[in-house]
């Protein structure tokens, strides 16, 4: 055995691998004490990389998550308004049933009843006015006429279009907005019509109803509104003696109207304007705006089926609102799930093993102890030269 002082090869030798127990040691200290696998990058370059991607997909998913419940929060609001705007209207028809009774309604009955049909037309246009979610409007008429209300949902954690949901409550749609083109026709309309035939054209594209002998001018626009051929497109109407025929929906258009028999005279087509005198959801864009009226019996009878067109209308919105809100309510389902399967990838390139770790720990704690004792033995080995001097 040879003894050497200037180099301690076994001390040396201890302490390397005292160092490396004590570095191991230290680096499952810093995983037990924080819960991550990968505190710095040095610990998994590639793991790291990963997990900042996952992380910034499960932040921006959590994001969308509220955006799309802030949709599901602006549609019921848009609906919870129209639910009431439904109501009246429902109560507007009533008024005008009650007026249209002429047999018992006298000028005084019907000009009460007029008074609060004028009341209910106002509460309409304030509802539309004031409905608004975070001061934006969302039954009033939009900029130059167009929707009513247009927002675009970011429901995806990244920019693509398919990460958006756009939400647009039009009044055009619903056959609310603009002039609605017009014509009229003239003569005598009793059973001497039967067999002839109306024709209505929008735009080239048109609809015939054959007439089956008509009494009177109401039972003419009742057979005509009764076929769906016409009433898809258009909507009949008494307009004093002659028969008023108009269009759905306004957008620039031109209607004509013919028929067959020599009696009656069709009068200049109307062309609607574009969607941008558009009143939105109010009176006016609802189709019961001023000019519907109970102040006789005629008008009172057009008015019955004004408010059923403005209650058609109003149902297919809140059908549309209804529609969205489910399509929301999954999107947020889907994102959830989302969520949790990319935080369960995350967790398992990112954070600590913690059984796996303490065994590592205890391992890299004995190694420590024990390596510590070595050393002390190996640095008492170099004294025994000592007895070679004395």
């Amino acid at each position: 055995m040879s003894l050497r002082i200037n180099s301690n090869i076994a001390a040396m030798n201890a302490y390397r691998n005292l160092s490396v127990n004590d570095k191991q040691m230290s680096s499952s200290l810093e995983k037990l004490s924080s819960g991550l696998r990968i505190n710095r990058a040095a610990d998994d370059a590639a793991g790291m990389s990963i997990a900042q991607g996952l992380t910034a997909q499960i932040g921006g998913l959590k994001v969308a998550g509220r955006n799309a419940q802030d949709g599901v929060n602006v549609v019921q609001t848009a609906d919870g308004a129209l639910n009431e705007s439904a109501a009246i209207l429902q109560r507007m028809r009533d008024l005008a049933v009650q007026s249209a009774n002429g047999g018992s309604q006298d000028t005084n009955a019907q000009a009460a009843a007029q008074t609060e049909f004028g009341q209910l037309q106002s509460e309409l246009d304030r509802i539309a006015k004031t409905t608004s979610f975070g001061g934006q409007k969302l039954l009033a008429v939009g900029t130059a006429g167009g929707a009513a209300y247009a927002g675009s949902f970011q429901v995806g954690a990244n920019n693509t279009t398919d990460d958006r949901i756009d939400v647009t409550l039009d009044a055009t749609v619903f056959g609310t907005a603009g002039t609605k083109a017009s014509n009229t026709l003239t003569g005598t309309f009793s059973n001497a019509l039967d067999g002839e035939s109306i024709t209505a054209t929008l735009n080239g594209t048109g609809a015939t109803v054959k007439l089956n002998n008509p009494t009177n001018l109401d039972d003419v626009v009742n057979q005509l509104n009764a076929n769906n051929n016409f009433s898809s497109s258009f909507v009949a109407t008494k307009s004093g003696a002659d028969l008023k025929i108009s269009s759905k929906v306004a957008a620039n258009e031109t209607i004509a109207v013919t028929s067959t028999a020599s009696g009656l005279t069709a009068g200049t087509a109307t062309a609607g304007t574009s969607g941008s005198t558009a009143t939105g959801f109010d009176s006016a864009g609802l189709g019961v705006g001023s000019s519907v009226n109970l102040s006789n019996t005629a008008n009172a009878r057009n008015a019955i089926d004004s408010v059923d067109s403005a209650i058609k209308s109003l149902s297919t919105a809140r059908a549309q609102l209804g529609a969205y809100q489910n399509r929301f309510e999954h999107t947020i389902n889907n994102l959830n799930v989302q969520v949790e399967n990319l935080s369960a990838s995350k967790s398992a390139i990112t954070d600590t093993d913690m059984a796996d770790e303490m065994v590592k720990f205890t391992r890299s704690q004995i190694l420590s102890q024990a390596g510590t004792a070595m050393l002390a033995q190996a640095n008492q080995a170099p004294q025994s030269v000592l007895k070679l001097l004395g």
